[in-house]
């Protein structure tokens, strides 16, 4: 009996043992089978200059992802590819062909269907502005806008209600970046930087010069997007206001965006 008792309390003691052992940690879970198929056939296709495909097949499994990485990831080759087939020859559905009419410039085209002369430019391969009649011309009918959000430090390009590419910017320190919506209004490449606080005039090469490249200026006076000379600073809070860009990025906006593009700024 006392035999009975002791085994007794030994399997119980195993029992409570068994209860207490630590949970084994959870794999991370694996994509579908059908969406990692998906990704590598979306890859093959890039590779094979296929990108309209290519794009279409990524845009597919985004919305089932469910790994954080991969979900970046899959965002970022999206973006990418927006960006590739907007300056190519590849018509999509935000673009048609114009055939050059006499008389006709790239800024006369630009402006009648509210595109930039630079983007005309790489759309099509010019590398000069020089046109003829009858040519046929790439053209983007795609209405652009910009938000800036200051807590993230992220500028998005935006394709009517969807994101067409993300940048990393850095905004104004204590909250200088001003918030509401603004059109842009100037645009200029290589500003000159004036300096109202000593009086000074820096030339765009200069590497005191914080304006970087490219100035789109805002709406509201003394503010706007431009590029850097200390791009190791960005995604940061440390500006005077303005919207600082790599000079990479703020080239490749610059040459998307017309003037009275409207940029809304948000906390």
């Amino acid at each position: 009996m006392k035999a009975k008792i002791i085994y007794t309390l030994i399997f119980s003691l195993s029992l409570n043992l068994l209860s207490c052992k630590p949970a084994e940690k959870e794999k991370p879970k694996k994509e579908p089978l059908s969406i990692e198929k998906k990704i590598e056939e979306a890859q093959q296709k890039e590779k094979e200059g296929a990108l309209l495909q290519a794009r279409k097949l990524y845009k597919e499994v985004f919305s089932q992802l469910t790994q954080p990485s991969l979900i970046e990831e899959v965002r970022r080759k999206i973006e990418s590819l927006n960006i590739k087939i907007l300056f190519s020859k590849i018509i999509d559905e935000d673009s048609f062909l114009y055939e050059v009419e006499p008389g006709d410039t790239l800024g006369k085209i630009a402006k009648k269907f509210g595109t930039t002369v630079e983007l005309l430019k790489k759309a099509n391969n010019l590398s000069s502005d020089i046109i003829r009649a009858g040519e046929e011309l790439k053209v983007t009918k795609a209405k652009f806008s910009i938000v800036v959000d200051k807590s993230q430090n992220r500028l998005f390009l935006k394709k009517g209600n969807g994101i067409f590419k993300t940048y990393i910017v850095s905004t104004g320190e204590n909250n200088s970046t001003p918030t509401g919506t603004f059109k842009i209004v100037t645009k200029l490449k290589n500003p000159v930087w004036f300096r109202r606080d000593i009086g000074a005039v820096v030339p765009p090469d200069s590497p005191e010069n914080v304006l970087g490249s490219r100035w789109l200026g805002l709406s509201v006076k003394g503010y706007g997007i431009h590029g850097t000379n200390k791009p190791d600073k960005l995604g940061e809070q440390n500006t005077q206001g303005c919207i600082r860009m790599s000079n990479k990025d703020v080239k490749e906006l610059f040459s998307i965006v017309p003037r009275g593009t409207e940029v809304t700024i948000v906390d």
